[in-house]
């Protein structure tokens, strides 16, 4: 029996499911998920960013943003910087939200090291290669 090709879609699922597990791991300490996490570093990026646009770059829907972020708000990590009722919200990390999302980046450092870095498996240094080489 000949083995069966190997499958990107495959691998790349089985990688990705590895990351998030290891990531998660990483960012609980830091009351954290992977999630949230994403939605810190949209808003970092995009300074003022209303609720819709931040649904679109989340993939997700308006009303999960809209229950994200008010928990998000709630734990002192972003503020909606709306002048006055009726406008579009703006939404931007507040001091604290920066600082814990540059914890975060140090985990998610600290995981692609453990992941991809010299002590990895070859085939996943490989990997982080030629992902960093392709967004870079």
């Amino acid at each position: 029996m000949s083995t069966p090709p190997t499958s990107p879609s495959v691998v790349l699922l089985t990688v990705a499911h590895r990351i998030e597990t290891t990531l998660g791991a990483a960012l609980a300490p830091l009351g954290l998920t992977v999630s949230r996490l994403g939605l810190l570093g949209h808003i970092s990026g995009v300074p003022g960013v209303s609720f819709s646009d931040l649904a679109r770059m989340s993939g997700i829907s308006v009303q999960s943003v809209h229950t994200a972020v008010k928990a998000l708000v709630a734990a002192g990590l972003v503020r909606d910087a709306t002048a006055r009722a009726g406008a579009a919200s703006r939404i931007e990390l507040t001091a604290e939200g920066a600082r814990l999302l540059r914890e975060a980046m140090a985990a998610v450092e600290a995981v692609d090291t453990e992941l991809f870095g010299p002590a990895a498996d070859p085939a996943l240094q490989q990997l982080g290669v030629v992902v960093r080489s392709a967004f870079s």
